[in-house]
């Protein structure tokens, strides 16, 4: 071990620092979130979503029939992330690792329920003591239009873990895109989906032209073959001949996708909404194909909450 790494090691419990860990969860998270908006909280852990990073915007689902968990329109509220379950609900405030203020600025009405969308205003992280986020930050992540405020939203944002996907869609029967994605939400009791894609990326518009998207879940073992992949949203896609994989075809919309996915939803896409520096696309199922047992899946963590998870000995099994 060198030097510099030995002293990282000793003062931030991590000879290597990165942006964020990826770990593999199987059946659920561990992870609780809730929501305050006036004087009510509620649990919305499996419905909130990050959907955009510039600004930071976060998704919160709420069902058709329960009033008291929509948000007050325009209404300022304030997102808990938490390591664990709390003691008791009374005490969600003070056990967060992580504080996110949020504006609410549209919502989407569907059959089922109501998408809420909500712009980061201001936010706290308590994974490690300030200074040393404050410098981690000088030293590590630092870098031109990156500030602090952004580096606590993000971090506090995958204090929750974020799941990595495959996302699949057919330009033509020569260009068949495959790449990875963790800005997206399964909203599957609706029969909906998300997807949080930048305008930068040079396949949003292929996709928004075809209107139609095959998801897949994928075991977090194979992280590599889903890294390998994530030139593909900005480039032109290899031949399937060439990938290090062989690939199967979706049921209905004939979209190639990785002959290790585990299940798949094939997805018309039914509406887009700036966002920023992102572009929302809500698409609804066509058709749910299950294909292996299900094994843990891959997700981003931010590396603050794993330092902090690690102190907690809370660790999830990392690859």
């Amino acid at each position: 071990m060198t030097l510099n790494a030995l002293l990282r090691e000793t003062i931030i419990g991590e000879s290597v620092v990165r942006e964020f860990m990826t770990v593999g969860i199987g059946d659920s998270v561990r992870e609780k979130v809730y929501l305050k908006s006036g004087e009510r909280i509620s649990d919305i852990t499996g419905r909130q979503w990050l959907l955009a990073l510039d600004p930071r915007v976060l998704g919160v689902w709420v069902e058709r029939g329960a009033p008291d968990d929509l948000p007050s329109e325009n209404a300022a509220c304030r997102m808990y992330f938490l390591d664990s379950a709390p003691t008791d609900e009374r005490h969600v405030a003070r056990e967060a690792v992580a504080v996110l203020d949020l504006e609410p600025f549209t919502r989407i009405e569907e059959k089922r329920g109501t998408l809420v969308l909500m712009k980061v205003t201001n936010s706290e992280i308590r994974h490690v003591p300030s200074w040393k986020a404050r410098l981690l930050y000088t030293r590590f992540y630092k870098k031109p239009r990156f500030s602090f405020e952004k580096l606590k939203a993000v971090a506090a944002a995958y204090s929750y873990p974020r799941r990595v996907r495959i996302i699949s869609f057919k330009e033509s029967s020569e260009y068949n895109y495959i790449f990875p994605m963790d800005l997206l939400a399964d909203i599957s009791h609706a029969g909906l989906y998300l997807f949080g894609m930048r305008h930068s990326n040079r396949v949003l518009s292929k996709v928004t032209q075809q209107e139609q998207i095959v998801v897949s879940e994928v075991p977090a073992e194979l992280k590599p073959l889903i890294y390998q992949l994530g030139k593909n949203h900005s480039a032109s896609p290899p031949p399937l001949e060439q990938l290090p994989f062989a690939t199967v075809q979706s049921r209905e919309f004939g979209v190639h996708i990785p002959d290790w996915a585990e299940g798949y939803k094939e997805l018309h896409i039914r509406r887009t909404l700036d966002l920023g520096s992102h572009m929302l696309l809500l698409a609804e199922c066509a058709q749910e194909t299950h294909l292996k047992p299900a094994t843990p899946r891959l997700h981003h963590i931010h590396f603050l909450h794993h330092l902090h998870l690690k102190r907690a000995g809370l660790t999830y099994p990392t690859v």
